[in-house]
């Protein structure tokens, strides 16, 4: 499964880390536990061009593909952080809209959530942010049912998190979803994370 993570300048590192991080692990602890079976994760990264990024805080990232030359996305990723600028871009939301439209599964970690919203694809759907931006996404997206207190929300095409680190969780969740229960606890393991697994969900929204 190709799973591309949008970057853009201001984001936040975990958002893109944290996903990352688990999908990358989950493939390599895969190949230690059952060596014959392929790959189950390929992760890479795309800007809107290939230019250097500036996240918030000041890591500098380059973008493995940009939106004219990347592979076909099957769970594409949609990091947070300050996404204002984003939200004025017509190509980074058509982007989005039509590389969701493509791809199995689209997720969002954080402020991403708000770049989802922009595309029209969370529409009529329970959603979830940061907890400080509750109110913004509520104020600025009415037809988004916008949710607290929940660390992820699956509505099946469409999965939303929480801040930051809930991004490591949601990824954890999709590990089981599209593996395994089992590897996801492995992975989580191997990171040495302490994952709660399904029980920090909003359980009448899972699929």
């Amino acid at each position: 499964m190709n799973v591309g993570i949008f970057i853009f300048h201001d984001i936040e590192v975990l958002d893109l880390g944290g996903p990352f991080e688990v999908f990358s692990v989950a493939t390599r602890v895969k190949a230690r536990l059952d060596p014959e079976s392929p790959p189950p994760f390929n992760v890479f990264t795309i800007g809107e061009t290939t230019a250097p990024i500036l996240t918030r805080g000041n890591l500098i990232i380059t973008p493995g593909f940009s939106f004219t030359d990347h592979p076909p996305i099957d769970l594409l990723i949609i990091p947070g952080g300050i996404v204002s600028a984003e939200l004025k871009k017509e190509t980074v939301i058509h982007w989005i809209a039509t590389t969701a439209a493509k791809a199995k599964l689209t997720a969002s970690v954080c402020t991403g959530s708000f770049l989802l919203a922009q595309a029209r694809l969370l529409d009529g759907k329970h959603a979830t942010t940061h907890w400080s931006d509750i109110e913004e996404m509520k104020s600025l997206f009415p037809k988004v049912i916008v949710e607290d207190q929940v660390r992820w929300i699956d509505q099946g095409h469409i999965i939303t998190s929480a801040g930051i680190s809930a991004g490591i969780d949601m990824s954890l969740h999709l590990v089981s979803r599209l593996q395994s229960e089992s590897l996801a606890l492995a992975t989580a393991k191997q990171m040495d994370y302490r994952w709660l697994g399904n029980s920090n969900a909003t359980p009448s929204h899972n699929p």
